[in-house]
């Protein structure tokens, strides 16, 4: 019988908990970005007001929330690689990611809000507005955002689908249709794309009370601006939201996993089933089974499960028939 006693034998039973990908690019450029809004977001505020455009205002108010959403999604990336080894995380440190990137869901949430009440404000008490210089600032306010979005895309691009090869024997391709990638990252990546997008609607209204003398138009792409920023944020806030409550017994891999063990001997039936996510496209799943395979052990169910590659931890408990109360 093998002495399990010591410390050397029991390392061969265990394993580590970290499922998080490191994505040291995507945590630089989140830092860049951070420095650049933040030198952005000073001067629209400071221009929105002395040039008295709502437009340009709103994109300044973006640009404040964003920078704060930004820096949390630089906190969480170093708090996620620092207390990755903590073993007070039982499952790693990803979800502090992704609840950096809800965080800033609420974020958008809050500004669309503002957004729409000045904006509203601003329609019924029309005020007058220095057209060229809030245009230049506009403009400006949009190449910082491109740019911004260019910086983050690089670390965005990770993002991929992931094919199986299932139990049967055949190749099967399926797109992961919860498949979040990096929310840490889409949550900046979606701040600075509702900058740029105030950014244009500042412009396209700056232009149109400008030359056509439509001065209507500068609230009025606030409000359109708020009612988009919302969408988004309730995407986002969808998504993160899901991971945060474990919502994921309706992902592929559910079914995934009772294949597999729909095809294991000794008619075996999965009784309770419980599968959760710990990393960007990482899975753990606990399972009960009742079986008349008194072969049977954890080890083999944990080898069936193994041929999918995103289920990386397994707890299963196995009830014998035999042994079933009468």
């Amino acid at each position: 019988m093998t002495d399990l006693s010591t410390p050397h034998d029991l390392t061969r039973w265990a394993h580590r908990h970290d499922y998080t990908v490191s994505n040291a690019r995507a945590e630089r450029n989140t830092r860049r970005v951070l420095w650049i809004t933040l030198a952005t977001m000073v001067l629209e505020i400071v221009a929105g007001w002395w040039f008295n455009s709502m437009a340009v205002l709103a994109d300044g108010w973006h640009m404040s929330s964003h920078a704060l959403a930004i820096g949390l999604a630089a906190f969480a990336y170093a708090a996620a690689r620092k207390y990755a080894s903590d073993p007070r995380f039982a499952f790693g440190t990803w979800k502090i990611e992704i609840l950096a990137g809800y965080t800033s869901a609420l974020a958008l949430i809050g500004v669309a809000g503002m957004m729409l009440i000045e904006s509203v404000s601003r329609l019924f008490s029309p005020q007058a507005i220095h057209y060229p210089e809030a245009m230049a600032v506009a403009a400006l306010g949009l190449t910082v955002n491109l740019v911004c979005a260019l910086i983050l895309g690089h670390g965005h691009g990770h993002d991929h689908d992931h094919g199986h090869a299932h139990h049967t024997g055949h190749d099967h391709h399926h797109a992961d249709h919860n498949h979040t990638g990096d929310l840490n990252l889409k949550a900046a990546y979606i701040h600075v794309l509702t900058d740029a997008l105030t950014s244009v609607l500042a412009i396209v209204a700056l232009a149109g009370g400008w030359w056509k003398g439509w001065d209507w138009l500068d609230p009025m792409m606030g409000i359109l601006g708020a009612v988009l920023v919302a969408l988004w944020a309730r995407n986002l806030l969808a998504q993160t939201g899901q991971v945060l409550l474990d919502r994921e017994m309706d992902h592929p891999v559910v079914a995934e996993i009772r294949e597999v063990i729909a095809d294991l001997p000794g008619d075996t039936t999965l009784t309770d089933l419980h599968v959760w996510r710990v990393g960007s496209g990482a899975y753990a799943c606990a399972l009960s089974l009742l079986t008349h395979d008194a072969a049977l052990t954890p080890l083999a169910v944990r080898a069936a499960l193994g041929i999918h590659d995103e289920i990386v931890h397994v707890t299963v408990e196995i009830h014998r028939c035999d042994q079933c109360p009468a």
